[in-house]
Formats: structure tokens, C-alpha cells, sequence
């Protein structure tokens, strides 16, 4: 692999950690509107499409801290 393409896994470990709190994040916001009844009921499908992908980034970076400690 040609130095300009290799990543450093330092940059690695940051994109995942970033990763993990926008998607927790995010999560949190979906939580928070859903409670108060801020989203319409057309709405909902999409919203809980992107609790679930945002959940599904979290198990991403879990799994990925977890392979690392190890």
C-alpha cells in the first residue's frame, strides 16, 4: 500500500470514537422529539430508520473498541 493510502490507526480510533458520539447523539435527539410528539405521523418510518442506523453505528464502534482492547 502506497503511503498516501495508508491511515494511521490513531485516525482510525478518531473517525470511531466521532462516529459513536454523533450516532448517540442522534439517538438521543430522535428520543427526546419522539416524547414530546414532534414529529408528524408520516414522519415516523423515516425517523425510526435513522434511530435504527444510528443504533446500528454504535454496535459498529463497540464491536470495533472491543476487537482493539483485546
Amino acid at each position: 500500500m502506497s503511503d498516501n493510502k495508508m491511515i494511521a490507526v490513531s485516525e482510525v480510533e478518531d473517525f470511531y470514537n466521532l462516529v459513536n458520539r454523533i450516532s448517540r447523539s442522534c439517538v438521543a435527539v430522535v428520543d427526546a422529539v419522539t416524547q414530546r410528539g414532534g414529529f408528524r405521523g408520516e414522519e415516523l418510518s423515516t425517523i425510526g430508520q435513522l434511530r435504527d442506523q444510528c443504533i446500528q453505528a454504535i454496535q459498529l464502534c463497540e464491536a470495533f473498541h472491543s476487537e482493539q482492547s483485546e
